[in-house]
């Protein structure tokens, strides 16, 4: 059972399949403006995906390109689904840029997290206080559209058709205390129960291993199921996010992402250490005593 298609893949696949066209055309991208009457800049925002394109858009281009009808068609469809809306349009004051598209049609989604639970592994009082803590001067309305906007991220976990999900995360977020003893001890044990998942791996680096691959900032290696969506890899800062798909990019943080699973504990291993930290939290009442109940 397929996941619902992403119109944002949908609009990345469409704009390489665009660029590719001209460029088998031999037509730059002034001339191809000139011919349609439109500006440079448009054409390029098509091709780089930064804005939607219409299905009349595509078939002009098609036609100057000289695609043949039954492609031409297939492109216009695409067009058509690319301007369909996700279900995240719902929260376009939380998700901006197109980041909750590419992963709502995933196959794979291997991260590195040095400071935080992954977003897709957080407990909904592990959320508020990290976006509380992120975003202090924000309204407590404003933070409820975030917390919920990520709690429906997580539903994908939860897909009759799961992505492949991998997280390498450094030990130092299982010490962290985030929202409290409680809070924190719920986190972990969270992150237990996601481990026994069969499409979940979680692993953590340890502190014995020392300096490692990822400690300069965060990073999100997307992979899709159809060959004409290359992967992606999202790099986190501060205040958003870089995507990065050229091959030798990807390539680069593949090869980061498999050091780290190498100086990383063994997902058995990573299990145990997970509860350890939990069972050194303070219990809820009426929480057994058993470790990671």
């Amino acid at each position: 059972m397929a996941r619902d298609l992403s119109p944002t893949v949908r609009r990345r696949r469409l704009a390489g399949e665009l660029r590719r066209f001209r460029e088998t055309a031999n037509l730059t991208i002034d001339e191809v403006g000139e011919k349609l009457e439109c500006s440079a800049s448009k054409i390029s925002r098509i091709e780089t995906g930064h804005v939607g394109v219409t299905p009349r858009d595509v078939r002009d281009m098609l036609e100057l390109y000289g695609i043949e009808e039954d492609k031409r068609e297939a492109l216009v469809q695409l067009a058509r689904e690319a301007r369909q809306k996700g279900w995240w349009h719902a929260y376009t004051e939380v998700f901006t840029g197109s980041f909750v598209g590419l992963e709502s049609e995933a196959a794979s989604l291997h991260t590195h997290q040095a400071l935080l639970v992954p977003g897709l592994l957080q407990t909904e009082d592990y959320t508020r206080a990290v976006i509380r803590a992120i975003r202090p001067d924000v309204a407590d309305t404003e933070i409820d559209k975030r917390v919920r906007g990520r709690l429906a991220r997580q539903r994908l976990l939860t897909d009759p058709n799961p992505p492949e999900y991998w997280a390498v995360i450094d030990e130092a977020v299982l010490h962290r205390l985030v929202g409290g003893p409680a809070v924190t001890r719920a986190q972990l044990l969270r992150l237990a129960e996601a481990a026994a998942l069969p499409h979940v791996t979680l692993q953590v680096v340890p502190f014995t291993a020392g300096a490692h691959a990822g400690m300069e900032a965060p990073f999100l290696i997307l992979g899709f199921p159809e060959q004409a969506d290359p992967d992606v890899v999202y790099v986190e800062n501060t205040t958003s996010g870089v995507y990065l798909e050229q091959p030798s990019d990807v390539r680069r943080y593949t090869l980061m992402f498999d050091h780290l699973r190498a100086a990383a504990l063994k997902p058995d291993d990573t299990v145990a250490l997970i509860r350890r930290a939990a069972d050194r939290l303070i219990r809820t009442p009426g929480e057994s005593e058993r470790s990671g109940a």
